[in-house]
């Protein structure tokens, strides 16, 4: 099969499997330009994309050539703004590790500990909604199994709980020289641990690797909850490394007593420790990422566009992250950015399904949060404790329905449109500013979506 047809058949599958926008972004314009040994040689526009593909998509690329062609045994990537030449592309191939590959070994998971070494507390931005745990964390490094002890972290989904929790054991590591005994796993794998234990009646070997450790960290405790084997043998595991005054730090996406299927016993073990919760990041400390991200690639992006992009994204870190390396992308394939390209590509990134959701469906969503009566907020009701949820309500049915005034003032009372216009403005002048009012309109919005 001649290269290009390969590859346009490998493309094809390969859009099945990735977000439409994403094989825009990263493989529209890939090639395969050479195949030889089992190894293909596959050519990206710049090294921003060679990295990004390589880190994410290689898998994926992988296994649709294998089974396209079943002689592939391995992918490489290089650089090269058209097909370019095979005889000297082909060097590449035989030189098999490149520089970037090196790059790349260096960020391999450590296979002792499961470790992530990019997962560092220097490259961990603090800010008022993280500051807590950042602080506690630190605190566990200085005092190991002393201080607090378990450690449990919360917050929702993207927030940096991850970096955090590996950043302490990264940073245990490079304190101690390595003789403090670290392990980081998933429940999901501490689950599959156990079933592979019973099967295979090697439960001693279960055992022994997890308890066997000065540092146990466990990321998303929440989905062991309702699987009973697993909570046993994490109980007892947990009885062993605390009564030995070793370090237990944990991850989840809600507090323990918020764990509807967690045994008590579990829950109360976890909130006799120190619990800190990651809130959604508040605009400064998106700024500050966008930053500290921009600065870490070395690339430059125009004030006004960052201050944008720090605006619109507000809820996920990784969403904030994805944003971001898609405008530098198109920065370096375009050789420049506007800010109307920013736009649609934060529209594209953040776009949230809203042909479902009508406004009855959000004021039943503030209704709830502020637990206050749907008719408080429709109605002619002016305590005081009902005007924020009303201002609110104005706000995110603009924000999220883009209704007109009118219409806004119609659904609550039929109330004049400029008291909407007053509501709507008032809180998009707030809400980079107040912490508080911007985690209430997140926290909302995701009652919304997930309805």
């Amino acid at each position: 099969m001649e290269f290009d047809q390969l590859w346009q058949n490998a493309l094809s599958e390969i859009e099945l499997q990735i977000s439409r926008p994403n094989y825009v972004t990263w493989l529209k314009n890939s090639h395969l330009i050479d195949k030889q040994d089992g190894i293909a040689l596959v050519s990206l526009p710049n090294n921003f994309a060679k990295e990004w593909v390589e880190n994410k998509y290689y898998k994926v690329i992988l296994s649709v050539l294998r089974n396209l062609d079943e002689s592939t045994k391995k992918i490489e990537f290089t650089v090269t703004n058209k097909q370019g030449s095979a005889d000297n592309l082909k060097k590449k191939i035989s030189n098999t590790v490149s520089k970037s590959q090196l790059a790349f070994e260096e960020l391999k998971i450590d296979p002792e500990t499961n470790l992530n070494p990019r997962y560092n507390l220097s490259s961990f931005v603090v800010g008022k909604s993280n500051e807590l745990a950042f602080a506690a964390a630190s605190a566990v490094i200085d005092e190991i199994g002393r201080k607090y002890n378990p450690f449990f972290i919360y917050g929702g989904v993207g927030l940096g709980k991850t970096h955090l929790i590996q950043g302490i054991g990264n940073e245990i590591k490079k304190k101690y020289d390595n003789n403090v005994r670290v392990k980081y796993v998933s429940s999901e794998k501490f689950t599959n641990d156990v079933i592979y234990g019973i099967r295979n009646k090697r439960m001693e070997d279960m055992k022994e690797k997890y308890r066997n450790v000065d540092v146990l960290i466990i990321d998303d405790i929440q989905f062991i909850g309702g699987k009973t084997s697993t909570e046993e043998e994490f109980f007892h595991t947990f009885n062993a490394l605390y009564e030995n005054n070793k370090q237990i730090i944990i991850s989840s996406d809600r507090p323990p007593k918020f764990i509807p299927t967690l045994q008590e016993r579990l829950s109360s073990r976890f909130e006799g420790g120190m619990l800190a919760d990651i809130g959604y990041p508040d605009y400064e400390l998106r700024l500050a990422i966008l930053r500290t991200k921009i600065q870490d690639r070395g690339a430059d992006l125009p004030e006004n566009i960052v201050e944008f992009v720090a605006n619109k994204v507000q809820k996920n870190l990784r969403e904030l992250e994805g944003v971001l390396n898609r405008i530098i992308f198109y920065q370096q394939a375009k050789s420049g950015i506007s800010l109307r390209a920013v736009e649609e590509i934060v529209n594209e990134t953040i776009q949230q399904p809203t042909k479902n959701i009508n406004p009855n469906q959000v004021i039943k969503a503030v209704a709830d949060y502020f637990q206050i009566s749907p008719n408080d907020l429709t109605g002619r009701c002016r305590q005081k404790s009902v005007v924020e949820p009303r201002q609110v309500t104005m706000y995110l049915l603009r924000d999220i329905l883009g209704l007109s005034y009118p219409d806004i003032g119609l659904k609550l009372g039929k109330r004049d449109h400029t008291t909407a216009i007053y509501a709507y403005s008032k809180l998009s002048g707030e809400i980079n500013k107040n912490q508080d009012l911007n985690q209430k309109v997140i926290a909302i919005k995701d009652i919304i979506y997930k309805e």
